[in-house]
């Protein structure tokens, strides 16, 4: 993609699953066609997996790639929100949703499977994937909206790991892909579709 032609990734997290504020995302998401990705998050669909993991003893691969299918269950749910909103599950097929002005819903299952510097464990969760694919399509901006609310404008990474805001591995695929990236609310929608189009600060800034 041309730097022109760079989309915005948006991580939804899981726990939106069933917030009245999801099908507000979905919909501002939906307005911005063509320029956004979505990266759905695990959601119920991976806490059930670390709860059989639990029970179960299965390894950190299983688990992984069970996880991630987590992604995809809640990646399938997304899509069915909004004609918009289309599944992609290689780099081809974002650029060709996004080409046809759709918004594509990333299943992570076909390149994460494949990728060698992705780690089978939980310190790698969907936010540490979002930034891995951000860097690899050469996305303008990454939002990751989460159920928390963030008082502060700016944050180190390292201080955001500490406090289970992101993953351990976060840091390291951020920084690997070179891409700006923020931390939203999950009433923040209006505000980064506005950012988006006008490429305005949004969110808390991460370092």
């Amino acid at each position: 993609m041309g730097e022109a032609e760079a989309p915005v990734v948006v991580k939804l997290g899981g726990s939106l699953a069933f917030s009245h504020n999801l099908q507000q995302w979905i919909a501002a998401c939906a307005t911005c066609a063509g320029r956004v990705v979505i990266v759905p998050g695990g959601g119920p669909f991976a806490d059930t997996v670390r709860s059989a993991q639990a029970r179960m003893q299965f390894d950190d691969q299983a688990a992984h790639r069970m996880a991630v299918l987590a992604m995809e269950q809640y990646g399938h749910a997304l899509a069915s929100r909004n004609a918009l909103l289309a599944l992609a599950d290689t780099a081809d097929a974002i650029r060709h949703c996004l080409a046809s002005q759709q918004v594509p819903v990333w299943l992570p299952a076909r390149m994460v499977f494949d990728a060698r510097d992705i780690a089978p464990s939980w310190d790698v969760t969907s936010d540490s994937l979002a930034a891995w694919l951000s860097g690899g399509i050469g996305a303008a901006r990454l939002f990751v909206v989460k159920s928390a609310e963030l008082a502060s404008r700016r944050e180190r990474c390292e201080s955001l790991v500490a406090t289970g805001i992101l993953d351990k591995a976060f840091p390291r695929y951020l920084r690997s892909g070179a891409v700006p990236c923020s931390i939203l609310g999950p009433a923040d929608h209006a505000a980064a579709m506005a950012a988006i189009r006008d490429g305005t600060p949004v969110g808390l800034s991460i370092e």
